[in-house]
This record gives C-alpha cells, structure tokens and sequence, in this order.
C-alpha cells in the first residue's frame, strides 16, 4: 500500500492529480483501481470526479498483472516495423486478437508471445498482453502491439485523446453519392442479437469520416477510405450499413448478400499515425491490402 499526502489546493481530479505522481500508470488504470476500491482518500472511496484537496492522504494498492498462462504458437504474422518498444503488424482476417470465450487460442496473442518471446506488456493483468487496441476477426490490417507497460500506457493515451489517426479501406455495396460525408450516430450492443451492435440513441457516441476513392458503376458499389474519431465495437461496419451501404462479404450486417463470394469483409486497416511512445517521432505505417481484396478490385476495374 502506497500513502501519498497532497502538499497544496491544486484543483485537479483524482485520477489526473495521481497520473502526474504515478507516471506508471495511465488514468484508465486509475479509474479502473478506483472502481475496485484500491484507491481511497482519507480511507474513503471518492467519485471518480473527486478534486484532490489540501491535506488528503491517498492510498493506493496497486494490483500486479495476474500471471496468465498462453501458450506460444507459431502463426504466420506479417511484420511491418518492430523495435525495443513496439511491435506493429498485418492482421490477417480470420485472426482472432486476442483469448477470449470460444478462443482460448490460436489468436494473434500466441502468435506474438512466439515471436517476442517474453517483451510484451502486461497491463490490465488481462489475457491480452501487449494489446492497447484491436480490429475485429474478420478485419484485416495494421495493428501495433506494446513490448514494455511505458509504451503501452503511452499509446493508450495517444488513443484516449484521439491522437492515433487510423485509416481503413471499405468496400461497399452500392453508389455512395457524397464525395464525403460524417457519420455519428451512439451505437450499443443488440438487445434483440448480442452479437451485433446497432444504432440506438442510448448508445455510445460514435463518429465515423469517409470520402469515396471509387465509384464501380458496372458492378454497384463504391471504395471508401474511412476515418473514425471513435473505437466502438463493429464501428464502421455499423455506420455504413445503418446508411445503406454495407460492406462486401459482411455476413453480420449485409443481410447475408455476397454477390462476388468473397470470404472476409472487404474492411481492411490501411494505416496509422502516431507518435513513437518512447522517441515522440511521428511514425506513419501501412500494411498491403489482403489479396482477395485487390484481386477483388482489378476484377472490378
């Protein structure tokens, strides 16, 4: 148990008072450690919207990532940059990302413990180590992973404040008739499906940017480049069919509609751009496009 006695009035929240102290630890952690009640002030639980005051004596039990056992596998993982810090990789669709009920294995997890051997992070205390976000099974793409906790708290921050820039390619059913457009519509979990998400205005806000690379007027559909402010769970597959304009081979959302046969989605994550955790170089990486999806486009061209 750690005590920390705050020496002056400086009108900050908790987890932002304890995020300057406690530079191991990200606010998202804080907040999660106040919910569990290992965080007290004046041996008391405070709101998470609580302001340090003159005087208060903070105690903080810090909880140690469980040990977790996960099994190296040898996956086939394309690698596009790796360094002491980080790891960033070319997801194949297919890949679940991490363990999960239904797959305790033969996710991009033990593909990395493979290939890093014993340098991810170990955050949370999750069966996830290293990860700091994910795409869905069948998205394809750019994904970086964390080898140590200071780079992983450092991009989970770059995430939480928006400043990680993620690029996607779509291809979608039908003529999009905007050149660009803004989609934000609060989306939550199906109360009629738990598998899907949908549109509902008591979900979370989500925001979601694209502008049209292509229009295949032959084949009736479009290629959109795809930006979002937001990570909901099966976000941009949402957006684009909730306006009519579900993406290829979405067995989930295009009402099971795959005219070309396609085995995947055709959404895949083109892109990022970021600030290095360690170095604050800004970094701009890209992963190929999988080749169903550009077979797919020439066939179309």
């Amino acid at each position: 148990m750690e005590q920390f006695i705050v020496e002056s009035n400086i009108n900050k929240r908790i987890d932002s008072y304890l995020a300057n102290v406690k530079t191991d630890l990200s606010r998202s952690t804080i907040q999660r450690l106040i919910s569990e009640e290992n965080i007290l002030v004046n041996n008391k639980k405070p709101k998470p919207s609580y302001k340090v005051q003159k005087g208060d004596v903070i105690s903080l039990k810090k909880v140690e990532a469980k040990e977790i056992e996960l099994k190296a596998q040898d996956i086939p993982i394309e690698i596009i940059y790796e360094d002491n810090d980080i790891i960033v990789v070319n997801k194949p669709k297919g890949l679940v990302v991490h363990p999960a009920n239904g797959n305790p294995d033969g996710t991009l997890v033990n593909a990395l413990m493979a290939i890093c051997k014993n340098s991810l992070s170990g955050i949370g205390g999750e069966i996830r180590p290293g990860i700091v976000h994910r795409i869905d099974k069948d998205t394809s793409g750019i994904l970086i992973v964390a080898k140590n906790d200071k780079a992983h708290i450092n991009l989970s921050e770059q995430i939480k404040n928006h400043e990680i820039e993620k690029t996607y390619i779509a291809l979608v059913r039908g003529i999009v008739k905007e050149n660009e457009a803004t989609i934000n519509m609060p989306i939550a979990r199906s109360t009629r499906d738990r598998k899907k998400m949908t549109v509902t205005q008591d979900g979370k806000k989500a925001i979601t940017h694209f502008k049209v690379i292509k229009r295949f007027f032959n084949s009736n559909c479009t290629l959109l480049e795809v930006k979002i402010e937001t990570g909901r769970t099966h976000q941009i597959r949402v957006h684009l069919a909730q306006i009519k304009y579900p993406i290829i081979g979405d067995e989930v959302y295009s009402n099971g509609k795959n005219e070309w046969n396609i085995k995947g989605q055709c959404l895949h994550a083109k892109s990022l751009k970021f600030k290095h955790p360690s170095t604050g170089e800004e970094m701009f990486l890209e992963a190929p496009l999988p080749s169903y999806f550009s077979e797919l486009l020439e066939k179309l061209s």
